[in-house]
C-alpha cells in the first residue's frame, strides 16, 4: 500500500481493519478473484477499492468498474474512494439514472479512472459510446443479491460482455443465493470465498427490543420512545411512503424535526433529504426500506420499526443502520398484534436477546383473537413473497451467528486463514494459514 494511500487513511481515523479487509485486500492485491459475503457497513468498500487503488495507473483510461444496484450506494462508494484517492491522481465518478447525463459526460471527459455505476446508466452510456470498457482490469459487484431481488442479472451480464475476460473480478453479497454461485461460476476465475465466522454485523452492539401493542397506539409509543432518547439521530422505518409521509407530518406536528425518503421521490429531493439529514438539520429519518442498505450516516443511534417488515433479512438490514463502525446503537421495534407471528421470525433468526417491554413498562400484551391471527397485514403495501420459506430458514443463511471471535477465517477450498491488522494496511506482518 502506497504511502499516500496510508496517510488518507491516517486522516480518515482508519486505525485497525474490519474482517472483511484484512481478509480481502492480500487476495485482491495479489490478483486473485474473491467472493465476499459482507453486509453493508462492515467496510466492505475499503476492502475492494484500496487495493484496486494501489494498482491502477494514474492518470490513464477507465480501469477499475464498480457496479451497484442504488444510486445512493453508488454515491457512497464513490465519495469514499476518492478520501482514499486523495493524495494520488485518481479519480472516481458516480453513473447513474436520475442524475443529468450532460453532467456526468462532462465529469468523463475531464478523466476519470473509476466509474461507480448502476446497472441502466451503464447500459446508456455503453450504447452512446461515451463509456469505454476496453482498458478495465477489475470489476466489483456489489450488494449482488440486491441486484438480483431488482432484476439487474441480466444487465450485468450484458456489460460484463464489454470487459476483457482478462480480469481481476470482486463480488460481494450480504447472502449468496444460488443464482449468484451460478454468477460467479460462470464470470470468475477459480474465486476465493470468504464467508466470516464472525457477525460481521455486529449485533453484540446493538441494544434490541419490542413492544407488542395496539395497531391505534403504536403512534403514541413511537413519540415516547423518540422523545426519550439521547441526541443521536434516528430512523423510523415504515411499510409504505403514504406512512412515512403522514408519519413526518405528524411528527413535525409534535416539534420533531422530521424528514422523508421513498421510492416515489426524485433524485434531486432524495439528495437534498439526505444531505439535510446527515448534515444535522433533520434528526429523524422516515423511510422505507429503500433507506435500509447503501446508506451511511455514522451518528444514527437508534432504528424504531413502526412497521414489521415481511421478511426477517430486511429487519436486520434495518437495524444494521444503527451502531456503525464499532459503535453503539438501539433498535426498537413496534408490534402490533396481527404481526406478532411475523416478528415471531425474526426470533427465531437471531440468536441475540431480543428484549420485550411489554413487561418492564407496565403494558399488557393486548389479546390476539383467532381471526386476527388469521388474517393478513391490512396495509396496502402487502404483498406476499413469492417461495419464502417463513422460520424454515437456518441462521447460518442469513450470517447472524457470533459475536468477534479470533478472526479466523475459511475459504472456499477449505483453508483456514488468519490475518493481523498489519497484513490490510501492507505495513507489516504476515498472512498465515492455519488449521
Amino acid at each position: 500500500m502506497s504511502t499516500e494511500i496510508v496517510r488518507a487513511l491516517d486522516e480518515n481515523g482508519f486505525d485497525m481493519p474490519f474482517p472483511i479487509q484484512e481478509t480481502a485486500i492480500p487476495f485482491i492485491l495479489k490478483g486473485i478473484d474473491v467472493i465476499g459475503q459482507a453486509h453493508t457497513g462492515t467496510g466492505k468498500t475499503a476492502a475492494f477499492s484500496l487495493p484496486i487503488l494501489s494498482r491502477l495507473k494514474r492518470n490513464g483510461p477507465v480501469q477499475a468498474l464498480i457496479i451497484a444496484p442504488t444510486r445512493e450506494l453508488a454515491v457512497q462508494i464513490t465519495t469514499e474512494i476518492n478520501k482514499f484517492a486523495k493524495y494520488i491522481n485518481i479519480k472516481a465518478a458516480s453513473i447513474y439514472g436520475g442524475q443529468s447525463i450532460k453532467l456526468q459526460l462532462d465529469q468523463l471527459k475531464r478523466g476519470v479512472q473509476i466509474v461507480v455505476a448502476t446497472p441502466g446508466r451503464l447500459i446508456d452510456h455503453l450504447k452512446r459510446g461515451s463509456i469505454q470498457l476496453d482498458a478495465v482490469r477489475f470489476v466489483v459487484l456489489d450488494e449482488a443479491d440486491r441486484m438480483l431481488d431488482m432484476g439487474f442479472i441480466d444487465d450485468i451480464k450484458f456489460i460484463l460482455f464489454y470487459v476483457s475476460e482478462d480480469r481481476e473480478t470482486c463480488l460481494f453479497s450480504a447472502t449468496m443465493p444460488p443464482e449468484i454461485l451460478r454468477l460467479a461460476q460462470d464470470y470468475m476465475k477459480e474465486p476465493r470465498e470468504i464467508r466470516l465466522n464472525e457477525e460481521e454485523l455486529s449485533l453484540d452492539t446493538i441494544d434490541q427490543s419490542y413492544l407488542i401493542v395496539p395497531e391505534k397506539e403504536k403512534y403514541k409509543h413511537l413519540c415516547n420512545f423518540i422523545r426519550k432518547r439521547d441526541h443521536k439521530q434516528t430512523i423510523v422505518f415504515a411499510a409504505t411512503k403514504q406512512r412515512t409521509q403522514r408519519l413526518a407530518a405528524e411528527l413535525k406536528q409534535e416539534g420533531f424535526k422530521a424528514i422523508t425518503i421513498h421510492g416515489d421521490l426524485s433524485q434531486k429531493q432524495r439528495d437534498i433529504a439526505m444531505y439535510r439529514f446527515k448534515k444535522g438539520n433533520e434528526d429523524i429519518l422516515v423511510a422505507t426500506d429503500i433507506a435500509a442498505r447503501g446508506i451511511d450516516v455514522p451518528a444514527i443511534g437508534h432504528v424504531i420499526n413502526y412497521d414489521i417488515p415481511e421478511d426477517p433479512l430486511m429487519y436486520f438490514h434495518r437495524i444494521g443502520r444503527t451502531a456503525r463502525a464499532g459503535a453503539t446503537g438501539r433498535a426498537i421495534s413496534l408490534v402490533s398484534q396481527d404481526r406478532v407471528e411475523n416478528f415471531g421470525r425474526i426470533l427465531r433468526q437471531t440468536q441475540h436477546r431480543i428484549r420485550k417491554l411489554n413487561e418492564e413498562m407496565g403494558i399488557s400484551v393486548p389479546v390476539v383473537r383467532q381471526q386476527q391471527q388469521r388474517r393478513r397485514y391490512h396495509s396496502s403495501s402487502y404483498q406476499p413473497r413469492q417461495g419464502y420459506g417463513g422460520g424454515s430458514r437456518s441462521r447460518a443463511s442469513f450470517g447472524y451467528r457470533r459475536g468477534y471471535g479470533d478472526r479466523r477465517h475459511t475459504s472456499s477450498n477449505g483453508n483456514s486463514y488468519r490475518g493481523s491488522s498489519s497484513d490490510a494496511w501492507g505495513r507489516r506482518g504476515k498472512f498465515e494459514k492455519t488449521r
